[in-house]
Parts: structure tokens; sequence; C-alpha cells
């Protein structure tokens, strides 16, 4: 599956562009750490910052992201961004690709891969049941939010191609919303989580 907005490629009409797929382990490594993941999604939401930015936003210590952002640098993951630096000893970073996706089915032969990728994904689906966790902990102190989160799920009959083309529209919707042009309107906007799985199952 995928770390982030985008399906495995499908048969059918292909997602937009700008998103790399994920080809190596050192990548799938490099993203299968809690701390890294979290970085990845600090720049993400919050755009570049630097070693100690990202250090205060997740909560270790400016060595640690130092190090954490050699490691995702080294998988291609992060790149500097220099011309935001006010000084020589001052780095910024930013991320390489505005998502990654991948499948486990590329790396078939690649044991390393397969057990990255697991990582992963595992890691991934650890963080969206937090995260969850932490709203339905704290959604009573904030009523005009709590009255528009919103949670869905569904059964249904497809085909592995039906499915590849719905997650397409899925994800379509996601990208158009998180790629529009925020109005310039004075509303305060909340950066806001939204995930979707799908998969066969029984009741």
């Amino acid at each position: 599956m995928t770390r982030d907005e985008r399906p495995p490629a499908p048969s059918g009409p292909m997602p937009p562009d700008g998103v790399r797929t994920i080809t190596d382990a050192k990548a799938l490594s490099a993203m299968a750490n809690p701390f890294r993941s979290r970085m990845m999604d600090a720049l993400k939401v919050d755009g570049p910052s630097t070693a100690s930015g990202l250090a205060a936003r997740t909560g270790q210590a400016v060595g640690s992201a130092s190090h954490h952002l050699k490691v995702l640098s080294e998988a291609g993951l992060v790149e500097e961004a220099p011309e935001l630096a006010k000084d020589r000893r001052e780095r910024w970073w930013r991320l390489v690709d505005p998502g990654t996706r991948w499948s486990r089915g590329d790396f078939a032969s690649d044991t390393a891969a397969v057990t990255a990728a697991y990582a992963a994904e595992a890691l991934a689906l650890q963080r969206q049941f937090e995260r969850v966790q932490e709203w339905n902990a704290n959604a009573a102190t904030v009523p005009e939010w709590d009255d528009a989160a919103f949670a869905t799920q569904n059964w249904m009959r497809l085909t592995p191609d039906e499915m590849r083309e719905m997650a397409v529209e899925i994800v379509e919707v996601l990208v158009r919303w998180s790629r529009r042009e925020v109005p310039d309107d004075g509303e305060e906007r909340e950066s806001v989580f939204v995930f979707s799985r799908g998969f066969p199952a029984q009741p």
C-alpha cells in the first residue's frame, strides 16, 4: 500500500503527477521510523524547516533530528533548501516530493525491501490509530470541529480492477482538496488528517 496519498499504479486513469514511486529498500527503511515519519509529516504540513524546528515539533533533541534528516536525505526523501538560510550556519530542509507510493509486488524478489515495506506500513497504521485515539479523547474540547469531523465505513463487492478504480477516485478528491489554493478570506484553518483504506475482509 502507500505511506502517503497514492494507491499503486492502476490500470485505469492515472492519478495527478508529482508523487514519487519508491523502488528501493533504503527509502522504505528510512520511513519506517517514528521520528522520521513524524518529521516528514511536519515538513508536509508546515513546509521547510530547520533541524531545531523539527526537533521542537517532534519532541526530540536537535542532534537526533539532524541524524534523522541525514538518513532521509541519503534516501532521497528530503533535500536542503539553501535559499532559505540566513547565513552559512543555518540549514533548511524540505521534502523532495509531495508524496510517495509503493507496491509490495514490486519487491517480491527483494526480501529486505518487502520487510521494510511491511515495517513502514505497520508504522503508518499505528500512527493512524494513535491520531484517532487522540482526537476521540479531545474532541469535546472543540465542538465546532467535533461537529465537522467524520468517519465512514462501507461494505461492497468489487473486483481488484474495480477497487483500483475506486482508489484513484478517492485519492483524486483528497489531492484536489490538499493542493487547492487556500482562499484569502480571513478564516483560520487547522491541519486536518484524512486517511482511507480498502481491502478484502469478511464480517
